[in-house]
C-alpha cells in the first residue's frame, strides 16, 4: 500500500469513529429523513411525456398522469399492440420515477452516514 492509500484508510477511519460516535443520533435522524422523504417526490416520464409517474421518496407510487392528446398520437385503433405499448410506457415511468427516487434516498443516506455504507442501515428506514 502506497502512501496515500494508508492517508485515506486513516481518513475513512477517522470519519467511521466520527459516525459511530453520533450512532445514538442516527436513529432520530432516520426517523427524520423518512419524515422529508415521505413529502419529496420526483417525476418519472415515458414516451415523451405521455405517461408520468409521480414517486415519493419512500418508495410510494403517488400519481399516474397519462396525457390524452400523446397517447392518443401514439395509439392505433386501440387494439391490444395499444394496450401492450401503454403497459410498457407505464412500466418505463414507474422505473424512471424508481431510480431517481432511490437515488433521493441514496443521498440522503450518505448525508447521514457521512457517506459510510453500513449494513443493515436500510432496515431503519422502515
Amino acid at each position: 500500500m502506497n502512501d496515500s492509500g494508508l492517508f485515506q484508510n486513516l481518513k475513512n477511519v477517522a470519519k467511521l469513529k466520527d459516525v459511530l460516535r453520533d450512532a445514538g443520533g442516527m436513529q432520530e435522524q432516520f426517523e427524520k429523513m423518512n419524515q422529508e422523504l415521505a413529502a419529496r417526490t420526483v417525476e418519472g416520464n415515458a414516451g415523451a411525456g405521455a405517461v408520468r409517474v409521480v414517486m415519493n421518496g419512500k418508495m410510494e407510487v403517488v400519481r399516474v398522469h397519462l396525457d390524452r392528446p400523446l397517447l392518443s398520437a401514439m395509439a392505433g385503433a386501440g387494439d391490444e399492440t395499444d394496450q401492450s405499448m401503454m403497459e410498457e410506457l407505464i412500466a418505463a415511468a414507474t422505473n424512471d420515477a424508481s431510480a431517481k427516487a432511490r437515488e433521493v434516498v441514496g443521498e440522503e443516506m450518505q448525508r447521514i452516514t457521512g457517506g459510510f455504507d453500513l449494513p443493515g442501515l436500510s432496515q431503519l428506514m422502515k
